[in-house]
């Protein structure tokens, strides 16, 4: 029988599945697309979603993230804590995701769509080609490529309108996020080059 991740290879497409991510509030570890089981630092749970922060140890730019998980907009942001020399002209990445929550445990499907905000500046729709190869490989069922693809579009239109704001566009939905302690009026901080304390 010939698998998907076969199929995707001979015709040069997408050779991973929708990536998965496992968030266990009881353990205090995310479990990444690979599998690996990482210590998160802090989780926070509010009505709209669920915060954590994590060191990304071995990782040679980043080393830090935090990220908010927000289910009904089917988004996951984060803000990366750049190593010296590696910073980048990025406030938030959003990734387009499918979440499921339980009282312990937290699930994100990732559906290969990603958005950049350059607060106040601009927005940008990252890896069209690569969604539209896995829908077009059969790695991505219609209905859940449809959903992406409007929450996609949505935020995008919604963040623009915005003036690029992703905290005032959040706020018309309801969602005020804070960051590493930072209060929800000061939303960017300075540049991120440390990682969060706590």
């Amino acid at each position: 029988m010939t698998t998907q991740r076969e199929i995707a290879e001979r015709l040069g497409l997408p050779v991973h599945p929708p990536k998965t991510e496992v968030f266990d509030l009881s353990a205090g570890t995310n479990t990444d697309p690979k599998g690996h089981v990482r210590t998160v630092s802090r989780f926070r749970r509010e009505p709209f979603g669920l915060y954590l922060t994590r060191p990304l140890p071995g990782q040679p730019k980043i080393a830090a993230l935090e990220s908010w998980l927000l289910p009904s907009l089917g988004l996951r942001v984060t803000r990366w804590y750049w190593r010296p020399g590696f910073e980048r002209d990025l406030d938030y990445y959003l990734d387009l995701v499918d979440v499921e929550s339980s009282d312990t445990q937290w699930r994100t499907t990732d559906h290969y769509l990603d958005l950049e905000v350059r607060q106040g500046r601009d927005v940008e729709l990252l890896d069209v080609d690569e969604f539209v190869l896995a829908v077009h490989s059969g790695l991505l069922e219609p209905e859940t490529a449809e959903r992406a693809m409007r929450r996609a579009t949505a935020a995008l239109e919604g963040i623009t309108r915005c003036g690029y704001d992703l905290p005032k566009w959040l706020h018309t939905n309801d969602i005020e996020l804070s960051w590493s302690g930072q209060p929800t009026q000061d939303p960017v901080p300075g540049p991120r080059s440390l990682p969060p304390t706590e």
